[in-house]
């Protein structure tokens, strides 16, 4: 299924990210995150760019294609653009075309790995060459701004530009505060930003990892959800099951607000992303 076919359902699409395990059982490990998933009927399943971003674009194309004719699901896997030339674009996209891969998410990447391609800038340098491919193509956008973006309105115009070069749909970047949201849409909608926007919404689970995205993905914290991290700092199971009726809240008012589309970064847990479907499912 080409993944913009879906936003023009009645129900409101939900997905689901994950990444490729580390180490000699990772695609075996991968296997049981994607028959979880399975179970819960995704609109798709994004595969980010290996663990951790690092490179290893073979691991991602190998879960996606498992996923994909093994367990039957549509499958979105990431590819980044950052320190490549054309020539390595196209044998990215030889790969995904023998995987049987219809969808695409065009980013540029971490920068900090890798020097900057004068060829691919940005992921809207990208984006042409995989729709001429004849990719599905999605693209990310940032609530709160790219990390490396500091004025909201050039936020919202680079997103523009990554719609006029051809994105058919736009997942967004995790964030903690809905009214977030719902001012960036409004700000996109103003741009005449036109195409779907889902919503990225990712579980707290420990202190430890709500640090990390802070620092990488420039997400803010409200208020409750730093007194839930102050009250539940030395109890992970009650942390973890805070985080998640959190996240829950989220992805129902989302839901309830009537937008586009629901990704959950379910941090390759299949019982975490089954326990926010089966929150958010009776308001889809």
């Amino acid at each position: 299924m080409r993944i913009a076919e879906a936003y023009r359902a009645d129900k409101i699409p939900l997905s689901y990210e994950m990444f490729p395990p580390k180490g000699e059982l990772g695609i075996e490990e991968a296997r049981r995150v994607l028959d979880g998933l399975a179970l819960l009927d995704p609109t798709f399943v994004s595969v980010t760019y290996s663990a951790g971003g690092s490179g290893n674009s073979k691991r991602t194309v190998d879960i996606a294609e498992m996923g994909a004719r093994d367990v039957g699901l549509t499958m979105m896997p990431h590819l980044t653009c950052a320190g490549a030339d054309p020539a390595q674009i196209a044998r990215s996209i030889e790969a995904l075309k023998a995987a049987g891969i219809e969808n695409v998410l065009a980013l540029r990447g971490d920068l900090g790995r890798v020097a900057a391609s004068p060829d691919y800038r940005f992921a809207k340098d990208l984006i042409p060459q995989l729709r001429e491919a004849g990719f599905c193509v999605g693209a990310a956008a940032y609530p709160e701004g790219h990390i490396d973006c500091l004025d909201r309105r050039e936020n919202v115009e680079h997103l523009k530009e990554k719609e006029d070069a051809g994105a058919e749909f736009f997942v967004s970047q995790l964030f903690f505060d809905n009214e977030v949201a719902y001012r960036f849409l409004d700000e996109c909608r103003a741009a005449r930003i036109r195409v779907p926007i889902e919503f990225g919404i990712m579980p707290v689970t420990s202190k430890a990892q709500v640090a990390r995205m802070v620092f990488m993905c420039g997400a803010s914290l409200p208020s409750r959800l730093v007194k839930i991290l102050a009250r539940y700092e030395d109890a992970p199971d009650d942390l973890r099951r805070a985080g998640i009726e959190y996240a829950a809240d989220q992805l129902c008012d989302l839901a309830r607000h009537g937008v586009d589309g629901l990704h959950i970064y379910c941090m390759n847990n299949a019982d975490t992303a089954r326990e926010l479907h089966d929150a958010v499912e009776p308001f889809r």
